[in-house]
């Protein structure tokens, strides 16, 4: 598989988890510094605060890395998906086995125009989905692989 181009989700997607990151963990770190400080001794509050700094820390390396395990490429008759930091996941979704293709966007991905591209196939299981689109290519690639799937379908 080495001819395979992949394409990676759009930068936005990065920004727009670490905003989400951003507004949950440095509040939270501070109100429990500031609980901790207050209930107990000044220190255990600096404490609490270098914790909270340091996991929020980690929590953003892993968004990170799970941002740049996703990807997703196009062959000739199927469309391979890849994901997953830990364990290493590459679904493969022939074209003609599509059955129809969503875009949605959440707030704070319509607030960086993103839209995650959903394809749905016979099989319950299938959790093919390409998230972090840019909204315009996310809407050309969904045209794309209707396209696709309607000319493999019908020599079904």
């Amino acid at each position: 598989m080495s001819d395979v181009v992949w394409r990676s989700p759009s930068t936005g997607m990065w920004r727009a988890r670490r905003l989400v990151l951003l507004l949950i963990g440095v509040p939270t770190t501070a109100v429990v510094a500031i609980v901790v400080g207050v209930a107990g001794a000044a220190p255990a509050g600096a404490a609490a605060a270098a914790v909270g700094a340091v996991a929020t820390a980690v929590v953003g390396w892993l968004l990170w890395r799970r941002y740049r395990a996703w990807g997703y490429a196009e062959r000739a008759d199927d469309l391979l998906i890849r994901r997953g930091i830990m364990v290493r996941r590459l679904s493969v979704v022939p074209y003609g086995r599509m059955q129809f293709i969503d875009v949605t966007a959440g707030p704070i991905d319509r607030m960086y125009g993103l839209a995650t591209v959903q394809l749905h196939t016979a099989a319950a299981a299938t959790d093919a989905r390409i998230p972090g689109l840019d909204r315009a290519d996310a809407e050309l690639l969904r045209d794309h692989l209707a396209a696709l799937g309607e000319a493999r379908a019908t020599g079904l």
